[in-house]
């Protein structure tokens, strides 16, 4: 399965490592990220899951392949900015969100709108979204809320 991961840009620490164990356990479940191929949580993820051995995907928000985080393995430059955050959770069957502001509560919004489960970490606190303590604790959420 595909798991969207979704977060801020630019993040704490915590954040980050949140979004580094989340992606550990996504690749380890044997599943890909997906994300928005940038900085902050979605490369931090990104790392994770390369250093699980998984997959990552990366939906870009310019039209240059070339600007996906280092661990990204497939880049999908769209040209959209904020607008490819629609596309980030239409191509997964799930989300995590992890910290984040407002693009991170518009994919929120669009997961919610695309019925696909969302568990969150530390985000915005919205009717649907599935709080959760740890990332394999959302994991497992997400998982059960897509084979349910």
């Amino acid at each position: 399965m595909r798991i969207s991961i979704i977060g801020g840009g630019t993040v704490a620490d915590d954040a980050r490592e949140t979004a580094a164990q989340t992606g550990r356990v996504v690749a380890r479940r044997g599943h890909t990220v997906v994300c928005g191929g940038l900085g902050g949580v979605m490369e931090a993820a990104c790392r994770g899951a390369k250093a699980a051995g998984g997959d990552t995907i990366g939906i870009l928000p310019t039209d240059r392949r070339a600007d996906a985080n280092d661990y990204v393995d497939t880049p999908i430059a769209t040209g959209l900015g904020h607008g490819r955050n629609a596309l980030v959770v239409m191509n997964g069957d799930a989300a995590v969100a992890i910290d984040g502001a407002g693009g991170t509560l518009s994919e929120i919004g669009f997961s919610l709108v695309f019925d696909r489960p969302i568990a969150g970490l530390g985000t915005h606190e919205v009717r649907g979204v599935e709080a959760c303590e740890t990332p394999a604790e959302a994991v497992e959420y997400v998982e059960s809320a897509v084979d349910g």
